[in-house]
């Protein structure tokens, strides 16, 4: 599933890098005004799109704030840059990001459908909240296997299996650190 969504998404980007035209190249490269405030005049910021020749102050501020006397030491305070960007690049690590969320997505969507299938096999099992505050005797090594998944149940070392196992361990974990935390006040080193 993961191997097909990585394969749509190659191809995604292989026909947005094919598709891509020398048109767009303006929406690419911008010329960038950051203007200070002059005399009665805020500062401002432009963009505009032009070649990298014509970055400059009279090219790019349109329409001008200031009266045809003032234009010179207007622009002057203006600093502009011709800034270049690939939005190729940014649609590529858009797919990826995407694809990276949308797999994450059905994977959670798979072990919410299959958790309820393991919760059921589980039955025989004794359930966690019904453990007493006095001591109990460690489990034999029979019991361990069986909750590990390592039992004669035939399906004996699945990858669900050692995931139930896990769970169950560090179920068990969880609650004798709750129980020697909370109810014997000490902590566990």
């Amino acid at each position: 599933m993961v191997l097909r969504l990585f394969t749509v998404a190659v191809a995604l980007t292989f026909f947005v890098l094919v598709t891509s035209d020398d048109s767009k190249k303006s929406e690419d490269a911008r010329c960038k005004c950051i203007c200070p405030q002059y005399k009665a005049f805020a500062g401002k910021v432009y963009t505009n799109n032009v070649p990298q020749k014509d970055c400059d102050c009279l090219h790019v501020v349109k329409p001008m704030p200031v009266p045809g006397s003032d234009v010179e030491a207007y622009c002057l305070r203006c600093e502009c840059k011709y800034e270049e960007r690939s939005t190729v690049t940014i649609k590529v690590t858009i797919i990826i990001y995407l694809t990276i969320v949308g797999a994450l997505l059905v994977y959670m969507a798979f072990l919410m459908l299959v958790d309820p299938l393991i919760r059921k096999s589980d039955a025989h099992a004794p359930a966690l909240h019904a453990e007493t505050d006095t001591e109990q005797e460690p489990r034999s090594f029979a019991y361990d296997r069986m909750s590990a998944g390592l039992g004669s149940r035939g399906r004996a070392g699945t990858v669900l299996e050692r995931v139930e196992g896990a769970q169950e361990r560090w179920k068990r974990q969880v609650q004798e650190q709750r129980r020697t935390v909370f109810d014997r006040h000490n902590l566990l080193s």
